[in-house]
C-alpha cells in the first residue's frame, strides 16, 4: 500500500486498541489514545525504510535518504544469506527483513527501552520521529507542498506539548504499566502495532509480504504472505484509495468514539 493509507491504518488500529481496552475495563486516558494514534500512524511507515523512494525516505531529508540505503542493503544481505532453494533471486531488499514479525518485535521492543532508560529526551525524539511521519502519511499533501523545516518544527512542537501533557499526573505516562521506573514502557506497543499492520496491508497487494520471517513454509523462507491472488490489489489502486482508505477512516473514528465512551 501507499504512505497515507499505511498511516490512516495504523492510526485507526490503535483507536481500535482504545476501544479494545476501554471494554475490558482498562480505557486509555485520552493522551494516550491521541499520542499512541498518532505514533501507530507513523510508525505504519518505517518498514519502507528500505526503500529510497518511500515517505520516510524524504521525511528527515538527506539522513533518512542515507538511512534508507544503508537498510536496503542490509536488507538485502540478510536475504542472500537467508534464503532458501524456493526464494527468488533478487537485487535489492524491499519488502524483505523490515516487513517481517521479528523486526516489528525488536523496533517496538528497542522504543520501549530507550523510552524507560533514557529520560525525558528519549521520549521526545521517539515522538518528533514519529509525528514527522504521521504529518507525512496523514497530510501527506500538505507536507508536499510545505518545507520540511516546517514539518520538523510542527513534529518537534507537538512532541513537547503532548509530552508535557502526558507527564501529568493520571493522563498516561504510567498507563498499562504502573512499576516504578516503568513510565512510557507502553511506547512500544503503538511502534509494534503500526510495522505489523503495514506488513498486513502489504500482504493484501500483488506481492505479498514474508511477514513470518525467519519460520520457513515449505521451500521458503521469504514466504509472501497474502490472500488468494485474485483477492490482491495493486498499490494505488482504486481498491486502496476508493475503498480500504474511507474504511480505514469510518473504523478509526468508531474505535475513537468507543475508547473515549461516546458510544
Amino acid at each position: 500500500m501507499m504512505g497515507p493509507a499505511h498511516s490512516l491504518s495504523g492510526a485507526a488500529a490503535w483507536l481500535g486498541v482504545g476501544a479494545a481496552a476501554a471494554a475490558l475495563e482498562h480505557p486509555m486516558p485520552w493522551p494516550v489514545l491521541v499520542v499512541g494514534a498518532l505514533i501507530c500512524a507513523g510508525a505504519a511507515l518505517a518498514p519502507d525504510l528500505d526503500h529510497k523512494a518511500a515517505t520516510i525516505s524524504r521525511a528527515f531529508g538527506p539522513f533518512s535518504r542515507g538511512l534508507c540505503e544503508v537498510v536496503d542493503k542490509l536488507s538485502y544481505a540478510v536475504y542472500k544469506a537467508t534464503r532458501k532453494p524456493g526464494d527468488k533471486r533478487r537485487t535489492g531488499g524491499h519488502r524483505t527483513l523490515t516487513h517481517t514479525w521479528l523486526w516489528a518485535v525488536l523496533i517496538g521492543g528497542g522504543t520501549s527501552v530507550m523510552a524507560t532508560t533514557g529520560g525525558r529526551w528519549a521520549v521526545l525524539a521517539i515522538l518528533f520521529v514519529h509525528l514527522v511521519l504521521a504529518v507525512e502519511g496523514l497530510l501527506w499533501r500538505a507536507a508536499r507542498v510545505s518545507s520540511d523545516v516546517l514539518v520538523w518544527l510542527l513534529g518537534a512542537t507537538s512532541a513537547w506539548i503532548l509530552a508535557g501533557i502526558l507527564d501529568k499526573p493520571g493522563s498516561g505516562a504510567d498507563w498499562l504499566f504502573t512499576g516504578p521506573g516503568q513510565e512510557y514502557l507502553w511506547l512500544g506497543l503503538p511502534v509494534v502495532l503500526g510495522a505489523l499492520v503495514h506488513d498486513i496491508g502489504d500482504a493484501l497487494t500483488v506481492s505479498g509480504c514474508p511477514v513470518l520471517w525467519p519460520i520457513p513454509v515449505g521451500n521458503k523462507r521469504w514466504y509472501p504472505v497474502g490472500p488468494p491472488k485474485g483477492m490482491r490489489f495493486r498499490a494505488g489502486s482504486w481498491v486502496e484509495l476508493k475503498v480500504l482508505m474511507p474504511a480505514f477512516m469510518l473504523l478509526g473514528g468508531v474505535g475513537g468514539a468507543a475508547a473515549l465512551n461516546f458510544i
